[in-house]
């Protein structure tokens, strides 16, 4: 499913329908592929203490820090940035949230190397990363292995937001994107190419919805 540019609460109410259609049975899985209008979110691991600037300054840019249900810390969403959530009945596929957030990241690494982009996992941290800069953020939400949320894949968007936090809690390391590196990309393009991706690592045959 492409949804073009949302607010994050109309993509919270998109995962809410796909959830519904995935739990009749209707469906064994959805995939829900947008942009997000410019946003922080806050994961159920905290990260309040990670937005670096006054909730009033944020305000006055029209940013309103959500709080989530997913797992993870703190992170942005913006436009350029491809935000895939994957609703998904694990019953399906593999009853293991550890191999669902590790066979997401290797959708990513594998979309990115079309491109030329080498990039992989790093200890102790999810996610995908170029080398030691975060180029994807993964945060999900499994409930009687139904899945929500999903990851947030940089390409060609304004890295200047993430100045408004410590991006996932993590001084450590930076963040970057595809057009940052060198590596010039459509956002539709790279659409297509992780659909492709993703449908071979979870060996599923993908249909559009309209």
């Amino acid at each position: 499913m492409k949804c073009g540019l949302v607010s994050y609460e109309n993509g919270l109410a998109l995962q809410d329908k796909a959830k519904s259609l995935v739990r009749s049975g209707e469906w064994d899985g959805i995939i829900i592929l947008l942009q997000h209008l410019p946003v922080i979110t806050v994961g159920n691991g905290g990260g309040k203490e990670n937005i670096r600037i006054d909730p009033r300054e944020l305000q006055l840019q029209g940013i309103q820090p959500v709080s989530t249900d997913r797992g993870g810390n703190v992170t942005c969403h913006n436009p350029g940035q491809l935000v895939g959530y994957p609703v998904l009945d694990l019953n399906k596929w593999c009853k293991d949230v550890h191999w669902y957030v590790k066979m997401l990241e290797e959708t990513l690494i594998q979309t990115l190397a079309e491109y030329g982009l080498k990039s992989g996992r790093k200890a102790r941290y999810s996610g995908v990363w170029a080398e030691d800069d975060k180029i994807a953020a993964i945060g999900v939400s499994v409930r009687r292995w139904l899945t929500r949320h999903g990851f947030a894949l940089n390409i060609n968007n304004d890295l200047k937001m993430y100045d408004a936090i410590v991006p996932c809690g993590i001084n450590d390391f930076g963040v970057t994107s595809m057009h940052s590196l060198g590596f010039a990309a459509t956002l539709e393009d790279v659409m297509e190419t992780y659909l492709d991706k993703f449908s071979r690592l979870f060996l599923c045959e993908l249909t559009i919805m309209r």
